[in-house]
This record gives structure tokens, sequence and C-alpha cells, in this order.
């Protein structure tokens, strides 16, 4: 499969109000990127720990009225967060007020004190990603046995790098798999990727879309990353400004490569 090379900006929800979240996610379609993510948290990730922040999915459910063009979706929900029949059913209305934009990013969860301040049981790594595992049939289950069913099949991100737990829940599950590390860790954990794939009976090569986040600009890392087999790259932008400068670059090497 020859997948088209995708540019995605992450609009982090923090230090901004709203009204400058949506004007960013007016000027980030308008400059013509292929994919707008938020994420999954409660509090800042940077800056100022206890700064100002807004809830994912309510605002997914906002960009699904707003854009027109654009996917949508978070990098990644936190499968701790909300029953996944429920998660199902949230994925699914935003997939059809969007017309079929949604991407559902998903991954175990890290964030202690997302938990701790909001009342979830953190656990250990092993137990989060048991229950990452357990959660993507049941949400696909739920899917299937809507009425109305999502207008697509829904595409699955799921971002995390554990070589032994969560890789095996991608090569099971995931239509996409958000690496986090530098272009050594990227190929080594891509080649572990798919022994678990050829375990699992998934060409996980070829049906598994490499994700990648970005901070330098495309004429340092993108030849090196799409040799290493990547076809999304996210740019990550906090607020109050939201300044896509440093998406603009990469948005001209995607056109430039035809």
């Amino acid at each position: 499969m020859t997948r088209p090379i995708r540019i995605a900006v992450q609009l982090q929800p923090q230090h901004a109000e709203y009204a400058q979240l949506r004007d960013a996610v007016r000027r980030a379609e308008d400059l013509g990127v292929d994919v707008v993510f938020n994420w999954d948290h409660f509090f800042p990730l940077s800056g100022d720990p206890d700064g100002k922040h807004f809830e994912c999915w309510t605002m997914l459910g906002a960009w699904a009225e707003q854009t027109s063009r654009v996917e949508i979706g978070a990098l990644v929900t936190c499968n701790s967060y909300r029953n996944p029949e429920l998660l199902a059913d949230m994925a699914r209305t935003v997939d059809h007020i969007s017309g079929g934009r949604l991407i559902l990013g998903i991954g175990a969860g890290w964030f202690e004190k997302d938990y701790d301040r909001f009342g979830y049981e953190f656990g250990t790594p092993g137990t989060r990603i048991a229950d990452l595992a357990d959660a993507l049939p049941r949400i696909k289950a739920r899917w299937a046995a809507s009425n109305p069913r999502p207008t697509r099949d829904i595409p699955v991100l799921i971002g995390g790098g554990g070589e032994r737990k969560t890789l095996r829940v991608v090569a099971e599950h995931a239509d996409a798999w958000h690496s986090f590390g530098d272009l050594e860790t990227l190929t080594r954990k891509s080649a572990i990727l798919d022994e678990h794939g050829a375990a699992v009976g998934r060409d996980t090569a070829s049906l598994v879309e490499r994700s990648v986040a970005v901070s330098r600009p495309p004429s340092e890392v993108g030849e090196a990353l799409v040799d290493a087999g990547v076809t999304l790259f996210t740019v990550g932008l906090s607020g109050p400004d939201y300044d896509l400068s440093t998406v603009a670059p990469w948005v001209a090497w995607r056109d430039s490569r035809g």
C-alpha cells in the first residue's frame, strides 16, 4: 500500500482562551494541513501546571462543526477516562457530525496528575495497557451495534512504544501507530511492530500507518523519516498564540513531493 504524505498539527488545548483555539483551527485548515489533533488531558503538560486548559472530546465536537475538510482527533485519547462503550458512542457521534472525518487516537494513559485530580485509579503501566487491549474490541463491537453505525470504518491510531505489550496491541487493532522517539527508536520499534504483526497474522508494514511528532524542519528530517516508513507528520503547538509558521514548511514540503 502506498500512502500519501500527510501533515498534521496538534493544537494543545493549554494556556489559551477557546476563541484562540477556534481561530487556530480555522487557520490550520486554511493553511492546508490534513489533520488537526488536540490531546486528552485535564491540565497543561508544559508551562504553568495549573494554567488554562480545555477538555478533549467536547472540543472535537465543536471542531467537527467548524471544519469542513481536515480530519480531526485526539493525539491521543486516554483509554482510562471513559468507559469503552461510551467512548465508542462519543466517537461515532463526532464521526457523524464531521461527515466521516474522525480519527480515534487512543493510548493507555500516563499522566498521573490527571488520574489523581479526577479520581481515576492510576494502576500500573501493565494494567493500563491490559485495559487498552480489552477496550478496543469493545469499542469496535459497539460501533457495529450502533444505530446509525459510523459513516466509515473509523481509523484507530494508537500511541505508545512499549515493545512487548503496547506494540502487540497496535499489531492487533490499529490502523496507525504514533511513535515517540528519534529516528533510530522509530526504526527499531517499527521492525518490532512488524514482528508482532506476523505473529497475529496482520501485514502491519502495509496496514498500519507510521506517525511521528516533528519539531525540526522537513529539510533536516523529512526524507529520512519517509525512508523509515513515516507518512503522517505532526507539529505540536501550544497556546496562546498557536504560531503556524513552523507548520507551513511541512505543508510546502508535502506539496513539493507531488
